[in-house]
């Protein structure tokens, strides 16, 4: 299937992925905002992604190892030890996880629409066969 439509699905299938589970690791953030000792966690993965990018693309590599990139690309939690600002030693600060978590979603919705728009425009491009 990718190599009829290409690695920009794929790499919006990733995405949506990723974006899925940071929405889930800030939701669990917040939902133990007053739980003693806990220390929040977050995810990433642009850099990762954007790295193996640019090595699958450079000095004209195919698109199948674009491909792989793609779908060799792995999330990584992190927990914060160093922070905290509370006496029960929980560091969870609701203001930046609000901040993300709207920012996660935003992000999935664009992401949603792009597919999407990719999908539409497939469509009616068959429609013209």
């Amino acid at each position: 299937m990718s190599q009829f439509y290409g690695n920009g699905i794929a790499l919006n299938e990733k995405v949506l992925d990723y974006l899925w589970g940071r929405q889930t690791v800030t939701l669990n953030n917040i939902v133990n905002v007053d739980t003693p000792g806990f220390k929040s966690q977050y995810l990433t993965f642009e850099e990762a992604l954007g790295e193996k990018l640019r090595r699958a693309s450079a000095a004209g590599r195919p698109a199948r190892d674009v491909g792989r990139a793609i779908d060799g690309s792995r999330i990584s939690l992190h927990t914060t030890w160093n922070e905290s600002s509370r006496l029960d030693g929980n560091n969870v600060d609701m203001d930046q996880e609000q901040v993300q978590l709207v920012r996660t979603v935003l992000e999935y919705q664009y992401m949603v629409n792009s597919v999407s728009n990719d999908l539409s425009r497939l469509s009616s491009a068959a429609r013209s066969f």
